[in-house]
């Protein structure tokens, strides 16, 4: 099939990647890939660590993605030459006084209700599991939550997708896709996967600012840590060569997004209260980029109508999770193009669910840019 995926953000370029795989004739089209939401990820692939109730079907879809990453990244490793910094050491998720537990507690118990495993710790137990973490009031072990380097997977799919990347931006149209230069590409099955920007074409997706702050530590800490620190959320994460990166802020915005000082000193204060040792790290780099937020925090995955005789799928709103779920978001769309059908556990997340959500048939709302 000729297939046109509209957005290469690390979503877009994994789909890109298993339809290439898969054999198909496939052209995926942005004008700057990997430089949107994927470039300030942190790369958490943390179903777990993001419990919350009322979203067990979020849950469910995020444990079966993150079973599939360490296979994964092997493969990205073997077939680019890549190492994606895949590391399996789990996650923990601490509070730092007593409110901060509460909250820690009630995602265990959403844990517990679905069979997720942790270990929950006192504070003696968690600075044994983290020596580099302060004296908090307790945490519980995450030992299925992992992460990786989202910007070394996306790099490592650039180099499988190849020749099949159209550095330009793309709008559906009626036969398929067109680029701004009129070029045009006549398309069996186009996929929309265009991040926050997905909101010219899905009106249930809105754009949630979220920074990031890369630091240089000499003794960074062993794990992921997730926390609540005095009501504050932030995560610390730790990469290949020093490098940590600090997050967790979450604005809901309509303007271009750029790093505010506020945030970055409430970001700063946290993680340095949780990880004393981070007083004399260096900062590396700040970036804001927009996460595709939705109403119900799930990806809409599935097929819409259609402008043409092709058929269009969706694989946008991923907000928090799209490192996580883009292996799995690669499968469900290669069987959605192939047979327009999604597979059990992408079904509860098809774009219909809204009520908010209306396609227009209009040169304006088909508009769909790259991220």
């Amino acid at each position: 099939m000729r297939v046109a995926v509209v957005g290469a953000g690390i979503v877009g370029l994994a789909c890109a990647e298993e339809l290439v795989r898969a054999g198909h004739d496939v052209r995926v089209f942005d004008p700057d890939p990997g430089a949107g939401a994927t470039r300030a990820a942190a790369g958490m692939l943390a179903p777990a660590g993001e419990a919350w109730h009322g979203e067990t079907e979020l849950l469910r879809l995020g444990v079966a993605s993150a079973r599939l990453w360490p296979s994964y990244a092997a493969r990205l490793h073997a077939a680019a030459g890549l190492d994606v910094d895949l590391r399996t050491a789990g996650t923990l998720l601490a509070g730092q006084d007593h409110d901060d537990l509460l909250h820690v507690r009630r995602t265990l118990a959403v844990l517990e209700a679905e069979g997720v495993a942790f270990r929950e710790l006192d504070r003696r137990e968690a600075r044994a599991e983290e020596p580099t973490l302060s004296r908090v009031a307790g945490a519980a072990l995450l030992p299925e939550d992992h992460h990786v380097n989202p910007r070394l997977v996306a790099e490592a799919l650039l180099r499988l997708v190849g020749a099949h990347l159209v550095r330009a931006r793309a709008e559906v149209t009626p036969s398929g896709v067109a680029t701004a230069d009129g070029r045009s590409f006549p398309s069996d099955a186009v996929v929309v996967a265009t991040g926050a920007e997905a909101r010219e074409l899905v009106p249930a997706v809105r754009p949630v600012r979220g920074e990031t702050i890369r630091l240089r530590a000499a003794d960074p800490p062993t794990r992921v840590l997730r926390a609540r620190v005095h009501g504050e959320k932030v995560y610390v994460v730790p990469r290949a060569g020093g490098e940590v990166v600090v997050g967790a802020s979450e604005e809901e915005h309509d303007t271009v997004p750029v790093a505010s000082l506020g945030t970055i000193v409430r970001l700063l204060h946290a993680a340095r209260t949780l990880v004393p040792g981070l007083e004399t790290a260096g900062v590396v780099d700040i970036t804001a980029r927009n996460r595709p937020g939705t109403p119900d925090n799930g990806p809409l995955l599935g097929t819409v109508d259609s402008p043409g005789p092709f058929r269009l799928v969706l694989a946008v709103g991923h907000y928090r999770g799209g490192v996580l779920l883009a292996p799995l978001s690669a499968q469900i769309v290669r069987i959605l193009v192939e047979n327009g059908n999604a597979m059990g556990v992408a079904r509860p997340f098809a774009p219909g669910r809204f009520d908010a959500y209306q396609l227009v048939n209009s040169p304006a709302v088909r508009r769909v840019f790259s991220s």
